[in-house]
């Protein structure tokens, strides 16, 4: 057994990026607890959050709006890591990738999002 969204190749990259990200932040200043650091998790934490729970018992027009709020998540994750590489918290190399990361995954779930039906 299993749920709709666990196939989803979207919400498994997802989580698979927001343990990546949960373990860098790991690294960051404490006095970044709860700004810079709870930012970050909560955002791609979301991710994967509202994949889930757009896909479950929603209309199509639902699960697209949820699938959107994805997105924009991202989003903000990609911003918090300009603002981790600019803080120096994290090296130009991991920012690189996690960029490359952030936006295979965003090209991905926009694409997944426009063939919803």
């Amino acid at each position: 057994m299993y749920f709709k969204f666990e196939k989803l190749i979207i919400w498994n990259k997802s989580m698979i990026f927001g343990e990546r990200i949960n373990v860098i932040i790991e690294s960051f200043p404490k006095k970044e607890k709860f700004n810079l650091s709870s930012q970050m998790l909560r955002s791609v934490d979301s991710i994967a959050l509202n994949i889930s729970e757009g896909s479950i018992l929603q209309s199509t027009a639902e699960f697209k709006r949820f699938v959107g709020y994805s997105i924009r998540s991202l989003a903000e994750v990609v911003t918090c890591i300009h603002k981790a590489r600019n803080r120096k918290y994290i090296s130009e190399k991991v920012f690189h990738e996690l960029y490359l990361e952030s936006y295979n995954l965003m090209n991905m779930m926009v694409a997944f999002k426009k063939n919803i039906t």
